[in-house]
Parts: structure tokens; sequence; C-alpha cells
């Protein structure tokens, strides 16, 4: 109880009450400093552009999004989620705040962080929160977060060529949860890598819950989505990159290969591992050797075990 109302009071010290006084003059709406551009009408869901824009059939930005039914905006919810994303860095648009709503420091941060970005700051009322969120549970906070801009395949390998040191990507087959994607996001950019493909159908895609994860690595590291993966292997394969597979039955092991050259490391998940056509185009099928009873790694944890070891062999080059 104690440290509850110390916080209450350290919060009290910056201005920020719970509801408003008679004679306030606004001093929790000033509280909310550093706004930033007010977000488009077809980007707030609470108003009349942004639901014709659904209705016709448009993304907020009044283009065609074919892998979306319900276009619009993605909201993260929760004040511990927001903060993390923020602190992650993810590109928000806006912060949302429930007028009279209870502040506590986590929600002081997300304004602060969100001011310091230019991130739009919004006070609006609670069935507008309610509306973004399926079962109400937001605590009075929400962030409105774009969609992601992918690369195009051709590009992430053209790139990656052309970066001064042998192209070092991985692709992801039925990835499906995007906490994996995070991850394997995170551990491509630790160790060097150029980007990641996924497939454009039935696989996780870079939300919200995939930038935080990644704990802001999507920001540096680009994400390509491949219509057919098996097709972007094979030219990629055509370029002289090595393709290869992740499975606990491989026909070589980690501690065996060389991975100085251009390699494609293919993931995939753990109870479907890697598709028939996706492994067929694989020119090598790799196992982590293992010790104890463990049959099988989760496929951000493989993915970055197989990078820290080419990471290892490229440093002694």
């Amino acid at each position: 109880m104690a440290g509850n109302s110390k916080r209450r009071g350290a919060v009290r010290k910056s201005g920020s009450k719970k509801g408003q006084t008679v004679g306030s003059g606004g001093q929790r709406r000033r509280g909310l400093e550093g706004r930033g551009a007010t977000p488009k009408a077809v980007d707030r869901p609470y108003h009349a552009a942004h639901k014709k824009a659904k209705a016709t059939g448009k993304s907020v930005a009044g283009r065609p999004n074919p892998r979306r039914k319900d276009d619009g905006p993605e909201y993260v919810l929760g004040r511990n989620p927001v903060l993390e994303c923020l602190r992650a860095g993810v590109p928000a648009t806006a912060l949302y705040i429930a007028v009279n709503s209870e502040p506590d420091d986590r929600v002081a941060e997300s304004v602060k962080l969100a001011a310091d970005k230019g991130i739009a700051i919004l006070e609006v009322g609670k069935p507008e929160l309610d509306r973004m969120s399926a079962n109400g549970l937001h605590q009075g906070v929400a962030l409105q977060v774009p969609e992601y801009q992918y690369a195009h395949p051709d590009d992430l390998m053209r790139d990656a060529m052309e970066s001064g040191t042998p192209p070092l990507l991985v692709a992801l087959d039925n990835i499906t949860d995007p906490r994996n994607l995070g991850a394997v996001i995170r551990s491509v950019a630790a160790f060097g890598g150029h980007g990641v493909v996924i497939p454009a159908r039935r696989s996780a895609s870079v939300t919200a819950v995939a930038w935080r994860t990644s704990a802001g690595a999507a920001a540096r590291l680009p994400v390509a989505q491949a219509p057919n993966l098996t097709r972007t292997l094979k030219e990629w394969a055509e370029t002289g990159a090595q393709i290869v597979g992740l499975d606990t039955e491989g026909d070589v092991t980690l501690d065996d290969y060389d991975g100085t050259g251009p390699t494609v490391i293919v993931v995939g998940s753990e109870g479907k591992g890697l598709s028939r056509l996706v492994r067929e185009t694989c020119d090598s099928i790799l196992s982590i050797p293992m010790a104890g009873d463990v049959e099988s790694l989760n496929a951000s944890v493989a993915a970055g075990v197989v990078l820290a070891e080419f990471a290892r062999q490229r440093r002694q080059q």
C-alpha cells in the first residue's frame, strides 16, 4: 500500500490528477503536452471517415489492402504493452489516453516517450477505447500502430549482395506465432544478418506483437514478403546462395557446416517443420547437435543458435 501511495504522490507532483476539479483551468489537459500532429480523420476509429473507409474496402491510408479484411490501424492495448512498444521504438502514430483514467508511472512514461517521439497524444472517452478493443481490457491506454511496409524479396537479396559481406538471410516457413517472428528478427539483427523473408500467406506478420518481441530490431532490419516462398528460394539459389534448412534429422550437423558464404537459413515450425516443397528446394538440411532428451528447439531459438555459429565463423575469416 505504501508503494502505491508513493507512486500516486509522484504522479500528482507532475500535475496529473484523477479526474477534473472545479476551477482546474484544464490543468489535466495541459499536462499532456507534446501531442504532435493530429491523426487524419480516417485514422481515428471513432470518426465517420474511418467507418466510411472500412465500408468501402479501403485502408486508412485510402489504398486497397488485400491482406486484411478489417482495414485500419492496429492497436496495442494495456499499460504494460503500450509502454513496452514505445520503449522498443515501435513506429506508432497516436497514443490514446482515456479521460479521467487513473494515472500511474507507466502512463506518465508513455506520455513522455510519445511526446519525445512526436507521436500524437489524444484524450478520448472510454467508449472510444472500448470500440478499439474486443474485450474492453485496455486499462485506459491504446497505441495506434500503422501497417508494416514490407521489402520485396529481390530488393532484399540485392541489398544483401551489395552490403560488402556475404549475404546472410533467414526464411521462415510455417511460422505463425508473431513472437517467434519478432525473436528471429532480433537474432538476425544481433548476429549481422541482412534480413528475413516470410510467406505472404499462412504466416505470422509484423504486427505490434512482433515489433515488441524484436525489441525495436524490426525498425532496422528489412522483412520481405514472398508470394511464393519456394520460388523465391530457387531464385536466391541462382544468385549463388546456399539454401540451408533446419531439421533434427539433417544430413549435416552445425559443427561440420561452413556458413561463411552466401547463405539462406530456412526455419520451419516446431510442430510441422519444413513444408515438402521448401525442403526439396534446400541444398542441405542442417541439424543442431544437442545433449540430453530434448528432441527439438523452438524455431526462434534454433535460428539464433545457427546465426551465432555462422557469425563466429565469419569473424574468424
